[in-house]
């Protein structure tokens, strides 16, 4: 079980205070919903490191995560802008997700074969990402990230410009990978429709707050 207990973050020379409590279970995706700057992706940014809360609680079973340094936390993040080198193969991009030196080992090519069925691009190993379609370099990104296992995936808008049957397969993928390997999966979306596709339960940032609805 993720658990999210009154963690609050307050911007410099801002008079707002943002509040987060929530919970997700493995296998579930919650859905964050809210307008443009209402605070939904500073929540994922408390959860991954990259800004400090200033009190509250992020703990996945009994282990707190709050004051673990970004690189030690079980967090996994999928941005809408998914940073590929198209330069690269598929496997290099992949690889990334693991070595910053690209190494090849054999152990690490298991790893990328594996994932890439689960992701169905099984096929396109060897293939220059600057070649692939829209939804099969989202595919990529989502390979990288779930290279490392961790337990926890968030997801940052990430299917924000993909055509209306790609970004259903790209949902659909979510919630299969998600089910498969006992996820806790978080989704920011503007989207209604991509919340009802696929999450348990969807919560709205409101004055600064989490509001399950």
């Amino acid at each position: 079980m993720l658990k999210i207990t009154n963690l609050t973050y307050q911007h410099k020379n801002a008079d707002d205070i943002y509040e987060y409590s929530m919970s997700v279970k493995p296998k579930e995706i919650v859905a964050i919903l809210g307008q443009s700057g209402s605070g939904k992706s500073t929540l994922l940014d408390l959860m991954a490191g990259f800004l400090s809360a200033s009190s509250g609680s992020i703990k996945l079973d009994e282990n707190e995560l709050i004051k673990e340094s970004v690189e030690k936390r079980p967090i996994t993040i999928l941005f809408q802008n998914h940073n590929l080198f198209e330069h690269l193969s598929v496997q290099k991009n992949i690889l990334l997700g693991v070595s910053k030196t690209l190494k090849d080992s054999k152990e690490d090519i298991k790893k990328v074969q594996t994932i890439l069925k689960e992701v169905g691009l099984e096929k396109y190993e060897h293939t220059l990402v600057s070649s692939l379609s829209g939804g099969q370099q989202q595919r990529v990104a989502l390979a990288r990230v779930l290279i490392r296992r961790e337990p926890i995936l968030l997801l940052d808008e990430p299917f924000t410009g993909l055509d209306v049957d790609t970004k259903i397969e790209m949902l659909d993928l979510v919630k299969k990978i998600t089910i498969e390997n006992n996820l806790h999966t978080i989704m920011v979306t503007h989207d209604i429709q991509d919340a009802e596709r696929i999450a348990n339960r969807v919560y709205k940032v409101q004055k600064q707050k989490l509001i399950e609805q």
